[in-house]
């Protein structure tokens, strides 16, 4: 069978902020996942399957069937801790998988389950994986999630905050690895998600058709172009998907390096309560986005403009009575009321470091 030809991330035209959303996941998938929310033919699914295919491949313990990372052994699901437990593994590589996910599944598909019988009978513990055993250091795309049972949206949406599938039948339980970035996507048309859903998603997007008609012709000539010679279309975006990818590679390594200041913490913390945020979610978000855009672009510490282009993701579903009005929730706006948050703090106030921040000198600060 015939693999199918996935249209490269980086031909996409326009739709920067979804791109955005995606690659900072990809970079960081603790970020919590992201909700791309438009019409149909806006490059939705698209933008979800070329960015799979430009992740860097994974190393994985060889005989591990959900793909634990050879070189984090406190992750490791309850089988390689004990098949493995003297710590020797043999790793091979393989490539970042890509799982789709039917609207139609059932709790049982998505998290797996327990053979009761077997485990009462012969002492025997047994484990039938689910989706997300699949989708483990991957990228698990759902497609009309508002469709999808409201009770599965929650597991899907646990498990990548948690990076963990934990199932428990009987007193018997078994634990396995679910790190992976979950793209959510749907037609506003045929319903929305429930406000405490919407919640639970780290980052939204709304993106519609493009209006601009130099851009409405590239759309048509790549998309022709790809149709015509696929290969030939793909080899012509090698160098840039390459390019990206090394970048993505390059900023997971060094996310958990980027530091902050107390007074990035404050203004985060007053940006949100500056727009009547309700609960500390989006401050988190903000954070970890903020971190994974500064590790995108090679830096170790975080700035304004880190903060602005992850608020401006986190936020749009999250400001009280104006879910998903993007238009409201401009960077120029959040820079505006970012400078209106710091005035306030003060020229000296928030500077206190904790454990986890470094000192910026006056020089990086008029970089800000």
């Amino acid at each position: 069978m015939a693999r199918r030809a996935i249209f490269p991330f980086t031909a996409i035209v326009g739709q920067e902020r979804m791109k955005r959303a995606l690659i900072l996941n990809a970079v960081s998938p603790r970020i919590g996942g992201v909700l791309i929310r438009g019409e149909r033919g806006t490059a939705k699914s698209t933008a979800a399957r070329g960015l799979a295919a430009l992740l860097p491949d994974i190393d994985v313990v060889a005989d591990c069937r959900f793909g634990c990372d050879p070189n984090r052994p406190h992750t490791w699901c309850d089988e390689c801790r004990e098949r493995h437990a003297d710590g020797r593994i043999e790793a091979i590589n393989r490539k970042t998988p890509f799982v789709d996910l039917p609207v139609s599944a059932t709790e049982d598909r998505v998290v797996g389950t327990l053979d009761i019988e077997k485990a009462i009978q012969r002492g025997e513990k047994h484990f039938e994986a689910g989706v997300l055993a699949s989708a483990n250091r991957g990228l698990l795309y759902v497609d009309e999630v508002n469709l999808l049972d409201d009770h599965v949206v929650d597991l899907l949406l646990d498990s990548a905050a948690m990076g963990v599938n934990v199932v428990e039948r009987e007193g018997i339980s078994f634990t396995h690895p679910a790190r992976f970035v979950l793209v959510g996507t749907m037609n506003p048309e045929e319903g929305d998600l429930r406000p405490q859903l919407l919640d639970r998603f780290a980052f939204s997007t709304h993106i519609s058709g493009l209006a601009d008609t130099n851009q409405r012709v590239q759309i048509m000539e790549r998309r022709i172009a790809f149709e015509i010679d696929q290969e030939g279309f793909t080899a012509e975006w090698q160098t840039q998907e390459q390019a990206l990818s090394d970048q993505i590679s390059r900023a997971r390594e060094m996310v958990k390096a980027v530091t902050y200041t107390r007074r990035n913490l404050v203004s985060i913390a007053g940006l949100t309560a500056s727009m009547n945020v309700d609960g500390h979610r989006a401050d988190l978000v903000i954070l970890r986005g903020a971190q994974a855009h500064a590790a995108f672009k090679g830096r170790t510490r975080i700035i304004d403009d880190d903060i602005i282009l992850a608020a401006e993701l986190a936020l749009p579903h999250r400001v009280k009575g104006r879910p998903f009005q993007t238009q409201e929730i401009t960077a120029d706006t959040l820079s505006e009321t970012l400078d209106d948050v710091q005035q306030e703090i003060g020229a000296d106030g928030g500077e206190e470091m904790d454990d986890n921040s470094q000192q910026e000198s006056g020089s990086e600060k008029k970089k800000l």
